[in-house]
């Protein structure tokens, strides 16, 4: 019974896998450039480790939703640029301005970027953000001229540089509507405002991931992908295979117990679901204290070769599979200990397959996953060719990973 030397439950983020996915998209944004966008712990990935892999990719920027992750990043040794675009009057501006962070401004932020500016007695670098449609955060376009006015007036003074114009799309998700086309004519108009204003506009962009595959006319000089990167779809239509994406997580544990039960069993919280005829069942140590939504009754668990849907509430710590066979327990067939894969690469069940049990987003269900679920990341220092990877699983150190530690090794470890 030797010490167990791998994780119970983890997710595995495949960092070979987020390169490919960084250069693809950096191909199909040429010659415009790629921000990989990391916010929210890299939509749940891990900020640091996906950050440095995506600049090793190609990427020429990072993107973070608050000061705060940008410093993350810069306390980690990054020096590539970062743009942080989501603050509140409590934002640490200063330490924005001097850890060199480019900041996203949409108005009221201005005055306490240049206080802030002031204080360090060093120009605070901004990105004006005017909001086209989306209805979220943005200059409103009637206070736009406005906006313009007081930053050209504060970057005479010499309190801060405009380098940016960028707003973000709404609906670029489903290609056809027309609400694309408006935003598009909206930007243009603002960043020749902007010129007209006397701001020498370095940097234009617009483009999301689903704009960066199917809108060409928003790439500019900047496209910003999130989940692209991720190796996700953000269409309906389209998986990741299609656009020429690799998935990067996978979320897996062991079966911790087995038992079996009898036609008409009840199962976990409210015997919401009974089985239909004597059957073997597993029980599967992650549930919604995990990230895994409570709501995903039926969702798919890859067990050796053969998935298997999750049967009754998910329950805090635990969800429940139904083996459809009896008489498991005490064969050499038993599930005891083995893998279970929620979702990954390869042939384990896609992260859609989960948003549609839980009537929600690919994006939801990688970001929710909790903190308790350990990161391991592959490829570490990548990979000098096609099989010769120099770093294997966990820590920069890259220690070996267990022979089974893929659902799909071909594609995903």
């Amino acid at each position: 019974m030797g010490r167990v030397t791998f994780p119970e439950r983890s997710v595995e983020i495949d960092l070979d896998a987020l390169r490919h996915n960084v250069g693809h998209l950096r191909d199909i944004a040429h010659p415009a450039r790629v921000m990989a966008v990391v916010k929210a712990d890299a939509y749940g990935h891990g900020a640091v480790p996906v950050a440095r892999a995506a600049l090793e990719a190609g990427a020429a920027w990072l993107g973070v939703a608050h000061i705060s992750e940008g410093v993350e990043l810069r306390r980690a040794g990054i020096e590539a640029p970062i743009l942080s675009w989501l603050h509140t009057p409590h934002s640490d501006f200063v330490a924005g301005v001097e850890n060199g962070l480019d900041l996203g401004i949409s108005g009221w932020e201005l005055d306490h970027v240049v206080a802030a500016a002031r204080e360090l007695e060093r120009p605070a670098i901004v990105h004006l953000k005017i909001d086209t449609g989306l209805g979220r955060n943005g200059c409103p376009a009637e206070k736009w001229d406005e906006l313009l006015s007081r930053a050209v007036g504060y970057q005479d003074e010499g309190v801060i540089r405009v380098v940016g114009v960028f707003s973000h799309l709404a609906v670029a998700d489903e290609p056809t509507r027309p609400e694309t086309d408006r935003q598009l004519e909206l930007f243009r108009e603002a960043v020749a405002a902007a010129e007209n204003a006397g701001i020498d506009v370095e940097i234009r962009h617009l483009a999301n991931t689903p704009a960066t595959f199917s809108r060409p006319d928003c790439h500019f000089d900047l496209v910003r992908v999130g989940l692209g990167i991720y190796g996700l779809s953000p269409f309906a239509d389209q998986g990741s295979a299609d656009l020429g994406l690799k998935p990067v997580m996978t979320f897996s544990t062991v079966i911790s117990t087995c038992k079996e039960v009898p036609k008409g069993q009840g199962v976990s919280y409210g015997h919401a679901y009974r089985t239909q005829e004597a059957t073997t069942l597993g029980l599967i140590p992650v549930g919604y204290g995990d990230g895994v939504p409570r709501i995903a009754t039926g969702a798919p668990v890859l067990v050796g070769e053969r998935i298997y849907p999750v049967v009754g509430r998910i329950a805090m710590d635990q969800l429940v599979i139904d083996l459809g066979t009896p008489g498991l327990v005490d064969s050499s067939e038993s599930p005891l200990g083995k893998r279970a894969v929620l979702f990954g690469g390869g042939r384990a069940p896609a992260v859609e397959d989960w948003a549609a049990a839980a009537q929600t987003i690919n994006y939801e269900i990688v970001t929710r996953i909790s903190g308790r679920v350990e990161r391991v990341h592959l490829h570490v220092d990548g990979a000098d060719d096609a099989g010769n990877d120099t770093a294997g699983i966990g820590s920069p150190s890259g220690a070996s990973a267990p022979d089974d530690a893929g659902a799909g090794d071909d594609e995903l470890a």
